[in-house]
């Protein structure tokens, strides 16, 4: 891991969901610091309603969450709540709840890795304002002037988690260049109390693969995408969206969060 000298910190681009103030980890500026364990490690989730994932993790979240692609990159992301700024499966004490999957993107908190456009290089940093900081540490994140055991396995969590990063890339850009991309909308329809139905409200547009177009691939290019690793990947997102309607029912039974909560 590269440490940076006085004064010559590297100006990192991106803006990540989580994170407030990403710092390159260096011994100088967190040598006498690193990570407590706190009663809320994840409260940070709560407020998160989507989450990206990675390609090697849809089979994995496929039976917690629908696996949407938002936005002109067509990000996967795994959806955790339908309005902006709840997450349904945190509660109210900041835990997870257990038996659904924790995305590695959430894991891996309060380290990333940014880059450094002066030097094309990528950096390991830490979240200063993460709550789970403390220079009283239980797992610090230098030994003397090494990265402790606990920093070096950060750094090969967040190595493994850039290469799977670049591999979905890799996976979105080939799902496109096969035109399987499909625009979908999903909505619900609220009742009232005395169960009325109310108009339908749309929750959200998203890219989704589309069933008839993979069915009408050439059989030459559906073995090619099966030897790639990519079909599984394809019908794990698939069966995914069938937790629309059980997002949509937890969000029916939670009131929407506070105004200025949120």
């Amino acid at each position: 891991m590269e440490t940076n000298q006085p004064g010559q910190g590297p100006e990192l681009s991106g803006n990540v969901l989580f994170y407030r103030r990403p710092e390159p980890l260096s011994l100088e500026a967190h040598g006498k610091i690193g990570v407590k364990q706190i009663e809320q490690p994840f409260g940070f989730l709560r407020e998160a309603h989507a989450v990206p994932l990675t390609v090697s993790e849809f089979g994995l979240a496929a039976s917690s969450y629908p696996i949407i692609f938002v936005g002109s990159d067509k990000t996967p992301v795994s959806v955790m709540g339908i309005r902006q700024g709840q997450n349904l499966y945190v509660d109210a004490d900041g835990k997870p709840l257990p038996d659904y999957y924790i995305p590695a993107f959430v894991r891996r908190y309060p380290f990333v890795f940014a880059a450094d456009d002066n030097q094309d290089r990528m950096l390991l940093c830490v979240d200063r304002e993460a709550p789970m900081i403390s220079d009283n540490p239980d797992m610090p994140f230098f030994e003397g002037d090494q990265p402790s055991k606990y920093t070096q396995d950060a750094i090969e969590f967040c190595k493994e988690f850039e290469r799977q990063r670049r591999a979905t890339t890799e996976f979105v850009k080939l799902i496109d260049e096969y035109g399987l991309f499909e625009q979908k909308t999903v909505t619900f329809q609220p009742r009232g109390p005395n169960g009325e139905e109310g108009p339908p409200q749309k929750i959200a547009d998203y890219w989704a693969v589309s069933e008839e177009k993979l069915n009408q691939l050439p059989a030459e290019k559906f073995i090619e995408m099966r030897d790639n690793g990519v079909i599984g990947a394809i019908y794990a997102h698939m069966v995914s969206l069938l937790n629309w309607q059980k997002v949509i029912q937890r969000a029916m039974r939670e009131a929407p969060p506070v105004a200025g909560n949120a």
